[in-house]
C-alpha cells in the first residue's frame, strides 16, 4: 500500500453494474488523473479468476490515489458477486474509509428512451453532502426509491456506520456498455461536485472499442445475477 499526505480524499467507486457507466467513467478518471495504484482489495468470496491488462496479470480489486486533487477511485476487473458484498464492504469501511473524506458512489439506471441517457439525480447520506449535491447543481433525487446491488449495499453500509457517502444515479442503456451515460455523469455530476477537469472527448471516439472491451464484464454481471447460489462470506483483507 502506497502512503498518502492529502486530506479531504473523496473516493469514487466504479464497480461494474448497468450500462457499465460507473466501471467505464472511472477508468477515464483513473487514467486521465494518472491516478498510482494504492491498495488493493482480496477476499475468497471473489470470483476465482486472473485478471490481467497489456499482458500482465493484476489485482482484480484495486484502489488508486492521487493528491492533486485529492481523489482515490474503488475498480473491479470483474463485476462482485451477491455472497462477496459484506466481505466487499467490511474493507472498505473498516480499512479504506481511515483514508478518505467522502464517497461519492455511482448506480446505472435503465433509461426508458434515448433522450433520458445521461440524466443524474443525486442521493445523499448527510446535510452537508445534499448541499454538496444542490451546490454541485445536481438534482437530487424525487420521492421514495431503492438503490439495488453492491452499489446499494455500500451507500446502506455507509449511511449505517457515519461515513459521508453520496449516489448519483444516471440513466443509461440496460442491455450494452453506455459511455455516452459516463461521460454524462462525469460532466454534469462529477467535475462540479469533486472539482477536477476530466477530458471525455475520448469516450466519444472510442465508443465502439470501450463497449467490445466491456462486452465481456457485462455478460458475467449478468451471469452472477441469475445465479442463486449464496458462497460463505469471508472478510476481505486490504493491503
Amino acid at each position: 500500500m502506497t502512503e498518502l499526505t492529502a486530506d479531504s480524499l473523496t473516493l469514487i467507486e466504479g464497480l461494474p453494474g448497468l450500462g457499465l457507466v460507473a466501471s467505464i467513467a472511472v477508468d477515464q478518471i483513473t487514467k486521465q488523473l494518472e491516478l498510482d495504484q494504492h491498495g488493493t482489495i482480496v477476499s475468497d468470496d471473489f470470483p476465482p479468476v486472473a485478471a490481467f491488462n497489456e499482458g500482465r496479470v493484476r489485482d482484480t480489486v484495486r484502489v488508486y490515489a492521487g493528491e492533486d486533487p485529492a481523489v482515490m477511485t474503488l475498480q473491479s476487473d470483474v463485476p462482485i458477486p451477491p455472497g462477496a458484498v459484506e466481505a466487499l464492504s467490511q474493507c472498505v469501511l473498516g480499512d479504506v474509509a481511515e483514508e478518505f473524506e467522502r464517497a461519492v458512489f455511482l448506480a446505472g439506471a435503465p433509461a426508458e428512451s434515448q433522450e433520458e441517457v445521461g440524466e443524474v439525480v443525486g442521493v445523499a447520506t448527510t446535510d452537508q453532502l445534499e448541499a454538496a449535491l444542490t451546490g454541485a447543481g445536481i438534482t437530487l433525487a424525487d420521492g421514495a426509491g431503492v438503490i439495488g446491488g453492491v452499489t446499494g449495499a455500500l451507500l446502506s453500509d455507509c449511511y449505517y456506520d457515519g461515513v459521508p457517502a453520496a449516489a448519483l444515479i444516471v440513466r443509461s442503456n440496460p442491455y450494452i456498455p453506455d459511455p455516452r451515460a459516463a461521460r454524462a455523469v462525469i460532466e454534469n455530476a462529477l467535475e462540479p461536485l469533486v472539482e477536477f477537469d476530466i477530458d471525455t472527448q475520448e469516450l466519444l471516439e472510442q465508443a465502439e472499442e470501450i463497449q467490445q472491451q466491456k462486452q465481456q464484464i457485462a455478460e458475467q454481471l449478468q451471469q452472477y445475477q441469475q445465479e442463486q447460489e449464496q458462497p460463505s462470506r469471508t472478510a476481505g483483507m486490504y493491503q
